[in-house]
């Protein structure tokens, strides 16, 4: 059975004349008649009464008429379904992000996405930069949002900006006197760090810096997400290096202080190489809108 029948049936069905329904149609009167014959042989049926007059359904054509208008309605969905889902309109991405970024670019970035994209779902994941690598190679994750350092093999990634490192420190700490701090008065402090594991490239350059003046890092304690990093420092744990934008955020019992020649560290789009998903490039662009909007 053809579609097109099919919808030949539902004009002719409306019309109820073939002359209109062949004009609907763009076709001429006797194929569509030649048409609607083939049908009716194929379901076995008259589904049609015609006069020279008149134009009816049968009983049989009128029970077709019903269940070809949902066939056909369904398949209408289905098609302008899948059409949105090749245009991104439609669809789920998966993105990842280091905390850092809920306090910058992903916050506007989501609603812009959304504002365009209303049909398109997005889960969120707060994840580790080396967490959203791995999910990523395993096609768990579809966007990380990931700090400084390279990307694995199969991915690609893009800076969206670079902030300066900086100092964290209690609100009682000595320190907080000093408008500039030196990597030197960091020295014997202790730290509050994030597993090296978890985030290599980021823990890489803080070791870097303390590498300038031919010392090491004290690291009292680890933590995996910033907003943990900066309720430790608050309880006195110790102190932090962290990326610039925590000031949007920080309680008021933290204090945050330049660091003299402190390195830079990018907020980093991660993605798959391959990945051909039109609604990912979507986000990844709304990502792009809101930071220069932030600029």
């Amino acid at each position: 059975m053809e579609l097109r029948h099919l919808r030949y049936f539902r004009v002719l069905a409306d019309e109820l004349h073939f002359g209109r329904a062949a004009a609907r149609l763009h076709i001429s009167q006797p194929p569509l008649t030649a048409h609607i014959k083939d049908l009716e042989r194929e379901v076995g049926a008259r589904l049609f009464d015609r006069t020279t007059r008149r134009v009816e359904l049968t009983g049989a054509g009128a029970v077709f008429a019903e269940r070809v208008e949902l066939l056909l309605a369904d398949l209408d969905d289905a098609v302008a379904e899948v059409r949105d889902h090749a245009a991104g309109r439609r669809g789920r991405i998966r993105v990842g992000f280091v905390s850092s970024a809920s306090g910058t670019v992903l916050p506007p970035g989501l609603r812009i996405f959304r504002e365009i994209h209303p049909d398109v779902r997005v889960d969120l994941s707060p994840l580790t930069t080396r967490e959203q690598l791995d999910a990523l190679a395993a096609g768990s994750l579809d966007v990380g949002l990931i700090r400084s350092g390279g990307a694995d093999p199969g991915l690609t990634v893009e800076s969206l900006f670079a902030e300066p490192m900086v100092a964290v420190l209690p609100v009682e700490h000595a320190l907080c006197s000093r408008e500039l701090i030196d990597v030197d008065d960091l020295v014997d402090e202790r730290l509050i760090l994030f597993p090296s594991d978890l985030m290599p490239a980021y823990v890489a350059q803080i070791w870097a810096l303390f590498g300038t003046v031919g010392s090491e890092p004290l690291v009292v304690q680890e933590a995996i997400h910033h907003e943990t990093v900066v309720g430790l420092v608050s309880a006195g744990v110790g102190i932090s290096i962290l990326p610039a934008s925590v000031e949007r955020f920080r309680p008021s019992d933290v204090v945050i202080r330049p660091i003299a020649d402190a390195p830079m560290t990018a907020l980093l789009i991660a993605r798959r190489a391959d990945d051909a998903n039109p609604a990912v490039d979507g986000f990844v662009e709304c990502l792009r809108a809101a930071q220069r909007i932030d600029d």
